[in-house]
């Protein structure tokens, strides 16, 4: 048999192998061109040739002491192996199609963080070839790896220096509400359910359509009603409504309501008193005037409903089956300081607890 009939299996888009080096610097020293060499081998093109034969040539010294270029195995397969070693490790996500268009849709068009997205997998119990963490989900999305997202779908990414929160002002235009200083410690603590911070989200700016907004401090329960205005007498008027629907559960799970000083909130004996039988249904306290953390609770959440209603739009837009998919989506939303559990999955365990 001819030392050109070299039998080969097929590895196209494969590492040529030491063997095929070791075959490939035999054919070069022939003098067989590139193209001829690529047909021995077998399964490889021209081009694959011409880069292994440039990657691996080294100057030889002849008895006459003139030197010569050759083609080394030796040399070829040492600069792929250093190669090798210096492009990092693989994509831990490799051919997983279907765990990217997973998450491709959960970050992109569902809005969840890499966290939310990656604890769903074990929440709704999904099945997928390849495990990965959330912070390698980051670190694909600080690479751009993913075709169809990126870090601006992240609803929100932030090294910012996080503010001074020492300096309190008086609420000068509420001077009758109790202040939030005078809030029990276990309140504060959230050493029980049952303590509610309320605040309005407001739409397009001419239009009059808001959103009031409940949120429990223990398990972040969120509570979402489409009001007409911010104005006293639409709260009043939806805590009442709500009231009705609750009956006497309304103050076992409202002990407390937390809110800012706006004007819509200040009617505090409307909050406070019961539309059934005018006795105290509830206990508000005022925040300190732009001391937006007293209430981080509601404010993180109102994050939440931006990345469905953003500033500018009308809210008027949006149907009660609309809203109430929102507060549903926030209600199941896996929570980092909950371990992956959401709101009610939390307000569950303090039921059974």
């Amino acid at each position: 048999m001819s030392q050109l009939n070299f039998i080969t299996e097929s590895r196209k888009g494969k590492h040529l192998t030491y063997e095929e080096r070791i075959k490939l610097e035999t054919l070069h020293k022939m003098g067989l061109n590139s193209s001829r060499i690529a047909e021995q081998i077998g399964g490889r093109s021209e081009r694959t040739i011409r880069r292994e034969i440039a990657k691996g040539m080294v100057e030889l010294l002849n008895s006459d002491l003139t030197t010569r270029m050759e083609y080394s195995a030796e040399i070829g397969q040492s600069e792929h192996d250093r190669q090798g070693t210096a492009k990092g490790p693989a994509l831990k996500i490799g051919k997983d199609h279907k765990l990217v268009k997973y998450l491709e849709k959960a970050i992109g068009k569902d809005g969840e963080s890499p966290y939310a997205a990656i604890q769903n997998i074990t929440n709704k119990d999904l099945q997928f070839e390849t495990t990965i963490c959330f912070k390698t989900v980051y670190n694909y999305l600080d690479n751009n790896l993913f075709l169809n997202i990126s870090n601006k779908d992240l609803p929100v990414k932030t090294n910012a220096k996080k503010r001074n929160y020492k300096k309190i002002r008086p609420a000068y235009n509420n001077t009758k509400g109790t202040s939030i200083s005078e809030r029990p410690a276990a309140v504060a603590a959230r050493d029980e359910i049952g303590h509610w911070e309320m605040d309005t989200v407001v739409g397009k700016q001419g239009t009059k359509t808001v959103l009031m907004v409940l949120s429990e401090r223990v398990t972040r329960k969120e509570l979402v009603f489409k009001i007409p205005s911010k104005s006293q007498v639409a709260v009043v008027k939806e805590l009442d409504k709500l009231e009705r629907k609750m009956g006497k559960s309304f103050s076992e799970t409202f002990k407390t309501i937390t809110c800012d000083n706006g004007c819509e909130n200040l009617d505090f004996d409307g909050i406070e008193n019961s539309v059934r039988n005018k006795r105290n249904r509830t206990k508000v306290y005022y925040a300190h005037p732009y001391s937006s953390w007293e209430r981080g609770t509601n404010e993180n959440i109102n994050k939440m409903i931006r990345r469905f209603i953003p500033k500018g739009v009308d809210i008027l837009a949006f149907s009660k089956k609309q809203i109430m998919q929102i507060q549903h989506w926030i209600n199941n939303y896996p929570r980092r300081i909950f371990n992956g559990l959401s709101a009610n999955m939390m307000e569950q365990k303090t039921i059974t607890a």
